[in-house]
């Protein structure tokens, strides 16, 4: 989406703060011992309470209001009776839509007391986030975001995961550009433009660079990898970003 109006500004903000809420109250619920379950249906009460509607279960027929995905899991995670532990690496993915605009936000953190290494992934997904960002200019190329975020990785002696993408987002959950990398691709040199509406989302790893599709149909997850996502929806502006989802 290329949002131009005054209106566009302000329904992109109204359902990216909607998500956004949402995100960090799942995020200051999860305790040891509370089930995936229990979050999804506090997400549920609050997309109604705020006239939004979830955008995987209204677009996707998704059975859950959002994802939520432990350890193993990476990402689109179904929520059921899984039960949350101290030390897990949670992952919370919130999308949402009102009034014709939607909205995309994730992040990944440890539940209490975790293994030093894992606040340390979540902590670079965010810092390959914060790099990719500074990228995010209308008139720059795409494939900036994504090697800025690889190399902030690469620098903790980390890696992505390449098959997870960030996208476009604003008039449907998932919309042109289809991908934004979080790696260098040298044939992905589409000039960013003002006013586009992005999802960027890098998934750090600890070792491998692609995730596989489990039984269920739904969930990713890798073989033997951590791997903490830290997502935003963005709006690109001459002025500078505008994250919708803070």
């Amino acid at each position: 989406m290329i949002a131009k109006t005054e209106e566009d500004f302000n329904g992109l903000k109204e359902i990216g703060k909607i998500c956004g809420t949402i995100r960090d109250e799942l995020v200051q619920s999860t305790k040891p011992g509370i089930t995936t379950k229990a979050l999804d249906e506090i997400a549920g009460v609050m997309f109604e309470k705020a006239g939004a509607e979830s955008a995987p279960k209204g677009i996707y027929d998704f059975p859950g209001h959002t994802c939520i995905s432990i350890n193993e899991e990476v990402a689109h995670g179904i929520p059921g009776e899984r039960t949350i532990q101290e030390g897990d690496l949670v992952n919370i993915d919130v999308s949402g839509s009102k009034n014709g605009y939607f909205a995309d936000t994730g992040i990944s953190f440890v539940v209490g007391e975790g293994e030093k290494g894992l606040q340390k992934i979540c902590d670079v997904a965010k810092e390959a986030f914060d790099a990719g960002l500074k990228k995010a200019k209308p008139g720059s190329k795409k494939s900036g975001l994504g090697k800025a975020a690889h190399n902030v990785a690469k620098q903790h002696d980390l890696t992505v995961i390449k098959n997870l993408t960030g996208h476009g987002v604003g008039r449907s959950i998932h919309e042109a550009p289809d991908h934004i990398f979080s790696y260098y691709s040298p044939w992905d040199d589409e000039i960013l433009k003002d006013g586009m509406v992005i999802a960027f989302e890098p998934f750090v790893s600890t070792l491998e660079e692609e995730v596989f599709q489990s039984d269920d149909g739904w969930t990713f997850l890798t073989e033997k990898s951590i791997v903490a996502q830290y997502e935003h929806t963005i709006i690109l502006t001459k002025e500078g970003p505008i994250i919708t989802t803070l």
